[in-house]
């Protein structure tokens, strides 16, 4: 096995093994930097962040892995350090190399603010991130007719402009998520939709119940006063997996009430119909979890979000 292991070493990049960066990751590992450049060179920390996240694929691509270069920066003449080169636009173009990623992050700060071409965008409001973006394309920043949209819609699905608060003062680190919810509020309460037309119904059971799919998840409606071990060997699931697909930390205490949602397999990664959901009053990231058929954990991961987070009234969340 260690002949095999140093052979595999030996014709793979260890790169290729490297675990992909999750643009959320990405943003938790940067954001200081790019708050901090925002308060030295005036450029938006949602700009920065947007750019790292398209050029460098969040940090996955072989320019930034391989030479710390997270913002596509090419030699230019002038360009003294260290270089690498690949193929882009043309074959074997060089591109800076740093030594680390906060020296890229600080080489594209001056990158922008120490050439002409760029100069109109430190008349924008710093706020003004959409003016910042458009601005970017014009001034001939890439040649992807796409990419102010592309940064656009990275800062908007990322929720980036809170960084720029952050560098501003308007808000504090600790302001930008949620509080932490109490165990108390993750009691078990069931997903009891209004309209149930709105459901696909797919199958019926020997026993003439209806089964129909939310975002692809197979559930029932309940009857009232059936418990989670009567309907977990109804439908002749284990009773462990039957709680995990239903998020229920207190089965034991709970019944369910007529037109509960009870899903029968597990909820997926993210929703293929709905983007993005507003909270309503008193609902719960289990209450979110629930309507729309989404795992939990990938809500909190889609949303740079720390596990517990309560969340609010009027607050965004992404859904895929």
């Amino acid at each position: 096995m260690k002949n095999l292991a140093l052979l595999l070493t030996l014709l793979f990049p260890m790169s290729l093994f490297a675990q992909r960066i999750t643009p959320e990751e990405y943003i938790q590992t940067y954001k200081d930097i790019a708050i901090r450049e925002m308060k030295t060179h005036k450029i938006p920390a949602s700009i920065t962040l947007a750019q790292g996240l398209l050029e460098s694929g969040a940090g996955n691509s072989a320019l930034a892995r391989e030479a710390k270069n997270h913002f596509g920066i090419k030699c230019h003449k002038g360009w003294e350090g260290d270089t690498y080169i690949m193929d882009d636009d043309a074959k074997d173009e060089c591109f800076r190399k740093y030594r680390n990623a906060e020296e890229s992050f600080k080489d594209h700060s001056e990158f922008l603010s120490g050439r002409s071409r760029y100069a109109a965008l430190f008349d924008l409001e710093i706020t003004d991130y959409r003016g910042w973006a458009k601005g970017l394309k014009a001034a001939g920043y890439a040649t992807n007719p796409k990419y102010a949209q592309l940064l656009i819609d990275r800062i908007d699905l990322y929720d980036l402009t809170k960084y720029d608060k952050i560098a501003l003062g308007q808000m504090t680190d600790d302001d930008q998520l949620p509080d932490i919810a109490p165990e108390d509020e993750l009691l078990e309460l069931a997903y009891s939709p209004n309209d149930r037309s709105v459901f696909e119904l797919v199958d019926m059971t020997a026993e003439k119940r209806f089964i129909y799919e939310n975002n692809g998840v197979r559930f029932v409606f309940a009857k009232e006063g059936e418990t989670p071990e009567g309907l977990a060997a109804a439908f002749g699931l284990k009773y462990k997996k039957f709680c995990e697909y239903n998020l229920l930390r207190r089965p034991d205490e709970m019944v369910f009430h007529s037109g509960d949602v009870v899903y029968l397999a597990k909820l997926k990664n993210r929703n293929w119909k709905a983007k993005k959901y507003t909270v309503q009053e008193g609902e719960t990231l289990r209450d979110v979890a629930l309507r729309f058929a989404v795992k939990p954990e990938r809500i909190l991961s889609k949303n740079s979000l720390k596990e517990g987070t309560r969340l609010r009234a009027g607050q965004v969340i992404w859904l895929r």
